[in-house]
């Protein structure tokens, strides 16, 4: 769902602690993605994302202006890459797999612990019949920014799972592979137009990557919930 759908309807103070819980969560889901890229590559032995002044958690290092400005307008949005120079790695192979697999995984987890925040404040009665019109500005603020950081976190982990250039499940793949194979060549040439494809909405008006979410996601979802349901 877009966010101006969203908010629409909204008081306007409402309104706000949505909006500002959603910049958060994206604060969370993608400085910690890509500081994530960052280390791994820094503790392979490339020095390229600290002296660019990537190897940190502030997020506006990490913001791409149109990117977030894309996620607020479309709900889909980046940042901006971390430069490494593989070269650099006292490992090639192991250096590319660390930092193709770290911002995956890291978005895996910090879905997977807010997921557990959220079921425990669900399960305790914190967050309970919390509505579009909550006079309880900050536990609406809460019940958004844990939401919108599961779901940020779990939209980046499938997204970039996909093993299209320039993702992190291409560079993934792409370091077991000789440079001359034609998957890598083809997605090297046309991975942009793969992913752009993949964006548009052709069926009804979702995605083919919206369709992807949507199915995926919930399993995701539902996964976690059992797995909480096991302690609360």
């Amino acid at each position: 769902m877009l966010l101006i759908y969203l908010i629409r309807e909204m008081p306007p103070e409402v309104a706000f602690a949505v909006l500002l819980a959603y910049f958060l969560a994206i604060c969370v889901a993608m400085s910690l993605h890509e500081f994530a890229h960052s280390y791994a590559a820094y503790k392979h032995g490339d020095m390229t994302p600290k002296l660019s002044g990537r190897l940190t958690l502030n997020p506006f290092a990490h913001f791409s202006g149109l990117g977030l400005l894309s996620f607020f307008l479309i709900g889909f949005g980046w940042a901006k890459p971390v430069r490494i120079n593989p070269q650099n790695f006292r490992n090639y192979k192991k250096g590319m797999i660390a930092v193709s697999l770290s911002g995956i995984l890291t978005n895996l987890v910090l879905a997977f612990l807010f997921s557990g925040i959220f079921y425990l404040l669900v399960s305790t009665g914190v967050l309970f019949s919390t509505t579009l019109y909550s006079t309880n500005l900050f536990i609406t603020f809460l019940y958004y920014f844990i939401y919108f950081t599961i779901f940020l976190n779990l939209a980046l982990f499938i997204f970039n799972l996909l093993p299209i250039y320039p993702l992190d499940g291409f560079n993934f793949i792409a370091t077991f592979l000789r440079y001359d194979n034609k998957f890598v060549q083809f997605m090297y040439q046309f991975g942009f137009v793969v992913l752009l494809i993949m964006i548009i909405p052709i069926f009804n008006g979702q995605s083919i990557l919206g369709m992807f979410y949507s199915n995926v996601m919930s399993w995701i979802i539902n996964l976690f919930i059992g797995f909480w349901q096991l302690f609360f």
